[in-house]
C-alpha cells in the first residue's frame, strides 16, 4: 500500500503535504487581483485568496501557477517573476483538513477582465468572483484575507521589491 495521497482531481484530494502554487498578481496600478472564497454550503463563511492550487502529474510548481491563474481567472497574458514567499498551512474546507505547502509567486499583467471557465466542480461551489484591491484598501478591509498579514507583504513588496529569495511566512493552522 502506498503512503503517497490519492489525488485524482482537487474535489478528491485526500491526506498528505498538498504542493501548491499561488500567484500575487499585480495590474498596472499595482493592484492584487484576489478570489472571494466560501464553504460550499455555508456562502456567510466567506474569505478572500490569491489565485493558485495544486500541482497536477508532472508538472512544476512554475506550470502550476500559470495554469491555475488561467483557470480561475482567464488571464494568460502574463510575467511570472519569482518566488516571493513560503508557507505551510492548514485549514478546515468543504468537510475535510487540507495541509499545503504554498509556494507565492509575483506576476504582473496589463490584462484585468476575469473569466473564470476553468473551475474545478467544488471551485464552482466555493469561489464567488474576483476582485482587484489596492494595498490600501487591502489595509483597511475588515474581511478575512489568506494568507494573513498579506496586506503588510504586499506594501513591503511594492516598497522594496521582491525579496533576494524567497521568504518563509509563519505556519497557519487555522
Amino acid at each position: 500500500m502506498s503512503a503517497e495521497p490519492t489525488r485524482t482531481g482537487e474535489d478528491s484530494y485526500e491526506g498528505g503535504l498538498r504542493k501548491v502554487a499561488r500567484v500575487i498578481l499585480l495590474d498596472t496600478e499595482d493592484r492584487i487581483l484576489l478570489l472571494h472564497g466560501h464553504e460550499p454550503d455555508d456562502p456567510a463563511d466567506d474569505w478572500w485568496f490569491t489565485p493558485g492550487g495544486g500541482l497536477e502529474g508532472g508538472e512544476t510548481r512554475e506550470e502550476a501557477a500559470l495554469r491555475e491563474l488561467a483557470e480561475e481567472t482567464g488571464i494568460t497574458d502574463v510575467d511570472l517573476g519569482p518566488v516571493l514567499w513560503r508557507r505551510r498551512c492548514s485549514f478546515p474546507f468543504a468537510g475535510r483538513r487540507w495541509d499545503q505547502d504554498e509556494w507565492y509567486y509575483l506576476a504582473r499583467t496589463a490584462q484585468t477582465a476575469t473569466v473564470a471557465a476553468g473551475l474545478t466542480e467544488l471551485e464552482r461551489r466555493s469561489v464567488a468572483g474576483a476582485r482587484w484591491w489596492t494595498c490600501q484598501e487591502l489595509t483597511r478591509a475588515h474581511e478575512t484575507v489568506y494568507p494573513t498579514r498579506l496586506a503588510e507583504l504586499l506594501q513591503r513588496l511594492l516598497d522594496e521589491g521582491p525579496p533576494a529569495r524567497p521568504v518563509t511566512l509563519d505556519t497557519e493552522i487555522v
